[in-house]
């Protein structure tokens, strides 16, 4: 695997590259497979492509019938990031992933409803700030997590305190630096400062924010600036539910609905106020005409 093929994660802004033969989808590599295989000492320069892709990929068909809420269905279901869709012939057309769905699926009234605090993760995985990269690669195989925060602890208390982080996107950037990660410590390489979100935050608000920046996770401090959890993309999928969403689509449709009929009922009094005027005008200048002849056979008479 060259550096230029590693290079591919960062260029697609994205967590996985899709192996194709012309169109056709062969498998799928992900970032998390890049530090997988990291943590095993696999030097990546001697290894083929091919030969570390996953090849039975989970894919959605493209049809008239499937829709946003079937592809989160399936992310939901097999806990899985990456979503390629695919043709009847299986040729590749596409990728969905959990950015892709918050940014279609924006409820914004559901978002506001709902606090960080009801989905974020609680089991955030951290380390000090002189970690070893390679360390941190391990700590996120083998939790499986994709990223791991860094942390200093309080002195008059037991609280970890967040001061920057590392993803498994910064794993595989350091490998196509070709850094040696055993010897690189966390501290030097973290992406720092960090702007947490509060408990009592909005999703919405932290949906916004990931936007703007852009990031794909964002770390969470109480009112001491602890660390107190982590939203990922993903933990929007546990409040974007389908059969939830399922619901509010057919509302949205009965108001559209509503609204439409009740517009149509406006439209057609409306009509019917204009015809009536038309007519009164009509009879206004039929009068005036009227009036205007009898004044000139009058004129006539008089001459």
């Amino acid at each position: 695997m060259q550096t230029s093929e590693l290079s591919l994660f960062d260029q697609c802004r994205n967590s996985c590259v899709l192996v194709v033969d012309g169109s056709l989808l062969l498998g799928i590599i992900t970032e998390r497979d890049i530090v997988k295989l990291t943590t095993f000492g696999t030097d990546l320069s001697a290894v083929k492509v091919g030969e570390v892709i996953t090849q039975e990929v989970i894919t959605l068909r493209f049809s008239d019938n499937n829709n946003a809420l079937t592809a989160l269905s399936l992310l939901r279901q097999h806990k899985i990031r990456h979503l390629p869709i695919v043709d009847d012939e299986e040729k590749l057309l596409g990728i969905i992933t959990p950015n892709c769905i918050r940014q279609v699926l924006q409820p914004m009234n559901l978002l506001r409803m709902r606090q960080v605090s009801e989905v974020m993760s609680t089991n955030v995985v951290r380390a000090f700030p002189n970690a070893s990269v390679l360390s941190l690669a391990r700590l996120m195989t083998e939790h499986q997590v994709s990223c791991v925060v860094i942390v200093e602890q309080g002195i008059e208390t037991t609280d970890d305190y967040p001061i920057g982080i590392i993803t498994e996107r910064d794993i595989v950037q350091f490998q196509a630096m070709e850094l040696n990660l055993g010897q690189t410590q966390a501290k030097t390489v973290m992406s720092t400062p960090l702007l947490c979100l509060h408990p009592e935050d909005s999703l919405w608000d932290a949906h916004r924010q990931m936007q703007q920046r852009p990031v794909r996770r964002l770390v969470v401090a109480g009112d001491r600036g602890e660390l107190v959890g982590i939203l990922t993309q993903s933990s929007f999928l546990e409040v974007l539910d389908p059969i939830e969403m399922s619901g509010l689509v057919i509302a949205l449709q009965q108001q559209v609905e509503e609204c439409t009929t009740e517009l149509q009922q406006i439209n057609q009094e409306l009509q019917k106020e204009i015809n009536k005027r038309q007519q009164i005008e009509d009879e206004l200048r039929r009068s005036h005409e009227e009036l205007e002849q009898r004044i000139l056979i009058r004129e006539i008479k008089i001459c």
